[in-house]
């Protein structure tokens, strides 16, 4: 599986492409409106067919290009069955697995920054979406986020994957572009270091975040697989 990495620098999102050099079939993780023709111009320059869509979670921090990607690639929108959306082709669920050409997407169900959060797992490396960051993890104060919940998902699905897998996250706030479990495991600030469930959920409560500046205008949108209502 070959990998390539896009960065939207309003929202910090990092968007992941995903390919099959055999069958050159391709999946994208967290697309961002904005990027689109960036996107598109990669597929047709590699000769990818996108097949998938993949959401690790229903966006509060910007518009997906889900619906726009779709319409002109034809690839399916896969999104969890806890988001509710309706527009979706596809509601993944825990332990699902997409085929992409001769490799497997394994789905981990990781809910704790919201109740629908999902990692993809292919061999050597984990697309984490906000549960697990560089060094840090999503907030678990809206869209029925719970930091014990994400404690277990972090602690019982992601740190029991090999040390050596490589972390690529939703979001980086320094410049940072991918970890591994075993650093992750050793060193984040919050969910690592042996912290216990309890101290992790005493420092989430203590984060006092701002509200997202674009949740009013992403939620909605993103409710709808992007599409803006006018």
């Amino acid at each position: 599986m070959l990998i390539q990495q896009f960065f939207e620098p309003i929202s910090s999102t990092y968007t992941y492409l995903l390919f099959c050099s055999a069958s050159r079939h391709a999946a994208l993780i967290d697309p961002v409106i904005s990027q689109t023709d960036v996107y598109i111009e990669a597929i047709k320059t590699q000769q990818l067919e996108l097949k998938y869509i993949l959401e690790t979670h229903l966006h509060a921090d910007h518009i997906t290009g889900a619906s726009e990607l779709r319409s002109i690639t034809g690839a399916q929108l896969c999104i969890h069955q806890n988001s509710h959306v309706t527009c979706a082709d596809v509601l993944i669920q825990d332990n699902d697995i997409l085929h992409l050409g001769q490799h497997q997407i394994y789905i981990l169900h990781t809910p704790g920054h919201t109740n629908a959060c999902v990692c993809f797992y292919i061999h050597g490396a984990v697309f984490t979406g906000d549960a697990l960051l560089i060094n840090g993890c999503g907030r678990t104060d809206f869209q029925q986020g719970c930091a014990a919940n994400l404690y277990d998902s972090v602690h019982n699905k992601l740190f029991t994957l090999p040390e050596e897998t490589v972390v690529y996250p939703a979001h980086d706030y320094h410049g940072l572009k991918a970890s591994t479990i075993g650093l992750e495991k050793k060193n984040n600030i919050r969910l690592g270091q042996g912290k216990t469930k309890a101290e992790f959920i005493t420092i989430m409560q203590q984060l006092n975040l701002p509200y997202p500046k674009l949740i009013d205008q992403a939620l909605p949108a993103n409710q709808q697989c992007g599409r803006i209502e006018v």
